[in-house]
């Protein structure tokens, strides 16, 4: 590639990365989406464990069963934590953008502030979306190598197990945002996965 092709590329790029700075300075949307990642990568994640337990109580021994029944969960709540965020957020965003154009008398659309609100639906939609997906989908992998391990229960056992790990770092994750104890809000989160594993297995199936 020419030397100027990239030098061009590289300031497209960097006034891209100016211009996302001055749209969240306007629209304040990264803490929206760093609430929505924890929120939702906790709900993917415990979405997860009640499937495992479910397929598991249920008799499944199959993992292909398994990871199919997995990953169609993974996809319905990847989509409806998109699809909900989106006309949440666009709705929200309108609002507010329709009262400044009221108070101002001005077409804000094709200003920053209108570009600002559209980026923040697209930002906090794709997170909303991508993070309980992207979490349920990591509890699973165990099961793309149970026939390597050899043993569907062990498949059960390690997903769980990187369930529980998984909510410990979102617990930290949370504890840092606080400003807190990073260990203690990663043994609430583990707790919750535990009561869902007790829970599920306390139910009468019969």
């Amino acid at each position: 590639m020419p030397v100027a092709d990239q030098g061009r590329r590289f300031e497209r790029l960097a006034q891209g990365m100016d211009d996302m700075r001055e749209y969240e300075r306007i629209a304040g949307f990264l803490q929206i989406a760093r609430r929505a990642l924890a929120n939702n990568a906790f709900d993917g994640v415990l979405t997860m464990i009640g499937v495992l337990m479910g397929n598991y109580l249920g008799g499944v021994r199959s993992a292909v069963t398994v990871i199919r029944i997995g990953i169609a969960t993974s996809i319905s709540i990847g989509v409806s934590g998109l699809w909900g965020a989106y006309l949440a957020e666009s709705a929200e965003r309108g609002r507010e953008l329709a009262e400044l154009e009221k108070i101002s008398l001005t077409d804000l659309s094709d200003t920053k502030i209108g570009r600002a609100s559209r980026v923040a639906v697209v930002v906090v939609s794709l997170v909303d979306g991508l993070s309980p997906l992207v979490s349920s989908m990591i509890v699973l992998l165990p099961f793309f190598f149970v026939p390597l391990i050899g043993s569907i229960i062990l498949g059960y056992v390690l997903s769980l197990a990187v369930a529980l790990v998984g909510l410990f770092g979102l617990g930290m994750f949370l504890g840092r945002i606080s400003g807190r104890g990073l260990v203690g809000y990663g043994w609430r989160t583990v707790v919750a996965g535990i009561v869902a594993i007790v829970i599920n297995a306390l139910l009468p199936l019969d």
